[in-house]
């Protein structure tokens, strides 16, 4: 039951093994880690930048239930466990003791636990007697290699991170059925998630004063399926709730979203036939494992729904990094930190959302909201008819349509309302505007441009005005980049996919088949290195801005060396990944198939004008 559940605490893994002790069950696999597996763990102390506004990194998650007074049985996290008691022991932290770690009825790994603690002894004066455990003494090998040569000032470092390296503990109820528990873990094929327990948490926060009510327990429920929903990030929001909940919360058409608060959504819900008809059943005690399940048995929606909408769609983001695009615009402001959107910071950077029962529910309320949003207003990849294999851009809202088997979702264009686009112009700008940030900023941690639409969407009336917001976005990031006295490769990647997108925009017809592609190598259109060195240019004009251009790796591998007029007919394909590169292409065609020095610095200065034009039209941001 949730009100026996112990909320999850954090740990510095300096503190994991003080004054508890914990057992790992003869269900659980022997210590299995390899090599790859214990030096990214130490790389990932030894390298994360902690010094930010949090001061923490957390390392991953432990599941644990309680056998007695600080003695836990380990339910997952057992190998990552294992690891930081043998890095421990090698540093000699005084908060492991011998019996800190043990495995129930394995006699041979407790001796070499015990053993490794007590004498520190190495691989070497270890590794011949046949009572120990290999694995484990391979485990503490590695560890011991990586740290050998290194001088006192990196292992004083090292230490020095431990402190702010945390661990989350999270505590089963008392009375839960481990086997099912185990089960669901073993199904997945994983750990218990961070955004799983921020979910836990936030949950259970719901409660009045100290006590929870029938009207809590509803909430929590209803909070709970709305969380699930929004977590099918490939598929429309709508579409995760069976139908009379989808006509309740997003109208008869399916896509309008009026609930103003969390308070309009419990109507929503009241007013639902299905749930009606359950209150008494929903206002039973809620359970730890409708927390830990994904996928609730509410959320089934029906069978047409799920042959329509499967593989149909696939999502920009992640969950967990939605979950923090929400927390950022829920309070947007003009200073962008990549920390706000670090996965590594995720419960320091989420925890006020449960500091009270009127937070949590203003969250879950905002995660709804901006999923719709997010749906209607932020491009997917989409695999459909012509583009099922490879799939192509998209930007739709999902609506409802009736035929002879019923209500059915139907995928529209985003912006089609405006009788003088009847081209659906605008659609195409922002869609390409947005696959243009997509493609440039591909670390989950750097698309903020998804926090800020969603964000201003309630102050914006039409798609010129979200169009507007986004390429003030971009320009403020082409100045930012120092774009007129960077060179070669340090030319941001920004500056190349805006210009591409400025060049479509005032051409979009016939740019009409023009997509973005995920390119991240700078190519020099005149080589730095020709084959054929009886052809020249000036060595400053090898990493001008007029010499370049942004191309996938394998297109960039193709190019090689190659002189320019052999690039442009021998792979016209590679060509049209950028229109900057086409704009070159046309350049040396009209030169009599010569790149000189001439078309370089032609080139440079009408790009560079029309970035300046353009910053300079968008001058009020």
């Amino acid at each position: 039951m949730i009100e026996n559940i112990v909320q999850p605490q954090e740990y510095s893994i300096e503190n994991i093994f003080l004054e508890h002790e914990y057992i790992i069950p003869i269900y659980q696999r022997n210590y299995a880690w390899s090599k790859e597996e214990i030096e990214q763990l130490l790389d990932d102390i030894k390298l994360d930048d902690i010094n930010d506004i949090t001061g923490k990194y957390y390392l991953g998650s432990l599941i644990v239930n309680k056998i007695e007074r600080n003695r836990f049985e380990v339910i997952d996290g057992q190998q990552r466990l294992t690891t930081l008691f043998l890095l421990l022991s090698y540093l000699k932290y005084n908060s492991i003791k011998s019996g800190s770690l043990r495995f129930e009825a394995r006699e041979k790994s407790n001796k070499t636990l015990k053993d490794i603690y007590d004498t520190k002894a190495g691989y070497k004066e270890l590794k011949n007697e046949e009572e120990y455990s290999t694995d484990i003494i391979e485990g503490y090998s590695i560890i011991e290699n990586y740290f050998q040569g290194k001088n006192t000032d990196f292992i004083f470092k090292f230490k020095e991170k431990i402190s702010s390296v945390y661990i989350i503990r999270t505590q089963v109820p008392k009375d839960i059925d481990l086997n099912h528990y185990f089960e669901i873990m073993n199904t997945r094929g994983e750990q218990l998630e961070l955004h799983e327990i921020v979910k836990a948490k936030i949950i259970g926060a719901i409660e009045t004063d100290g006590e929870i009510t029938d009207d809590d327990r509803i909430d929590k429920v209803i909070a709970g399926e709305i969380w699930d929903a929004c977590a099918q990030m490939d598929k429309y929001v709508q579409m995760s709730f069976s139908t009379d909940k989808r006509k309740e919360l997003f109208s008869d058409d399916w896509d309008s979203f009026k609930c103003k608060s969390f308070d309009d959504i419990r109507i929503a819900f009241d007013n639902s036939e299905k749930y009606s008809n359950n209150k008494t059943e929903l206002s039973k005690k809620y359970q730890l494992k409708k927390i830990l399940d994904k996928t609730q048995n509410n959320l089934k929606p029906s069978t047409e729904d799920k042959k329509e909408e499967n593989e149909r769609f696939e999502s920009i983001i992640s969950f967990p990094n939605f979950i923090l695009q929400v927390n950022e615009a829920m309070n947007i402001s003009e200073t962008e930190s990549d920390a706000g959107l670090d996965d590594k910071k995720f419960i320091e950077l989420l925890k006020d959302r449960w500091s009270s029962k009127e937070k949590a529910l203003d969250f879950i309320y905002s995660l709804l909201k901006y999923r719709y949003l997010f749906d209607r207003y932020i491009i997917k990849r989409e695999y459909f008819g012509n583009h099922k294999s490879e799939g192509k851009w998209s930007l739709k809202k999902c609506e409802m349509y009736i035929d002879d088997k019923g209500n059915k979702p139907i995928y529209k264009t985003t912006l089609d309302t405006d009788e003088e686009d009847e081209n659906k112009l605008d659609n195409k700008q922002l869609t390409l505007l947005e696959s243009c940030l997509r493609i440039t900023y591909t670390s989950p941690k750097t698309m903020h441009w998804i926090a800020r639409v969603m964000s201003e969407i309630d102050n914006i009336r039409t798609g010129k005005e979200i169009i507007k917001l986004l390429e003030n976005y971009c320009c403020k990031k082409v100045v930012k980049s120092d774009y007129k006295n960077s060179k070669g490769f340090a030319v941001e990647r920004i500056v190349f996919t805006y210009l591409d997108y400025i060049l479509c925009r005032d051409n979009l017809k016939n740019y009409e088949d023009f997509e973005f592609q995920f390119r991240k190598s700078i190519e020099h259109f005149f080589p730095q290195h020709p084959i054929n060195e009886e052809y020249k240019i000036k060595d400053e004009n090898k990493d001008s801005f007029g010499n370049l251009a942004l191309i996938t790796v394998s297109a960039n591998s193709k190019f090689s060396n190659m002189l320019p007029i052999h690039k442009v007919e021998q792979y016209k394909e590679v060509v049209k990944q950028s229109p900057k590169l086409i704009q070159m292409k046309n350049l040396i065609l009209d030169n009599n198939r010569k790149w000189d020095d001439e078309c370089i610095e032609q080139h440079n200065d009408e790009m560079l004008k029309l970035l300046e034009d353009e910053i300079k039209k968008h001058n009020d941001f």
